[in-house]
């Protein structure tokens, strides 16, 4: 994966963001909190690189944050609602695939706890699915999501 300028924003396009680098560990979670988080069967999510550059472009002033758990978060458009990002210790951990404007250069890797999905949700493509988390091998420890 080569690094590259990536943009992105919220429905109403209030919120703009750029990203100077590459995406990893995206991945589709199919808990009952990313669903609605996302309002669909799973979430679409992939983390910074650490060696990318996050800014926010405009409307940073109308971003919304929801506390997840003990240093982590999610950010909103607080005009249309779009989950636009994850924070974790008060910085951008990770963008929503949806929202990045063209290709973000990543394939989903893996469905993560596939167990609670929806009734109504059949998961398709050849990702690895964890019936809860995936297993822990990157330096933030966390699932981002």
């Amino acid at each position: 994966m080569t690094d590259s300028t990536l943009q992105g924003g919220c429905f109403c396009d209030s919120v703009r963001y750029e990203l100077r680098g590459s995406l990893r560990g995206a991945r589709a979670c199919h808990c009952s909190r990313c669903r609605k988080a996302f309002s669909g069967a799973s979430s679409a999510y992939a983390e910074l690189s650490p060696s990318s550059s996050f800014v926010w472009i405009s409307g940073e002033d109308l971003l919304s944050i929801h506390e997840t758990g003990e240093g982590w978060g999610m950010g909103f458009c607080s005009r249309c609602g779009s989950t636009l990002c994850g924070f974790h210790d008060g910085k951008v951990h990770g963008l929503t695939l949806g929202c990045i404007d063209g290709d973000p250069a990543v394939d989903i890797e893996m469905h993560i706890f596939v167990d609670s999905k929806a009734p109504w949700d059949h998961i398709g493509g050849d990702a690895v699915q964890y019936a809860e988390h995936a297993p822990v091998d990157r330096e933030d420890g966390g699932d981002g999501a």
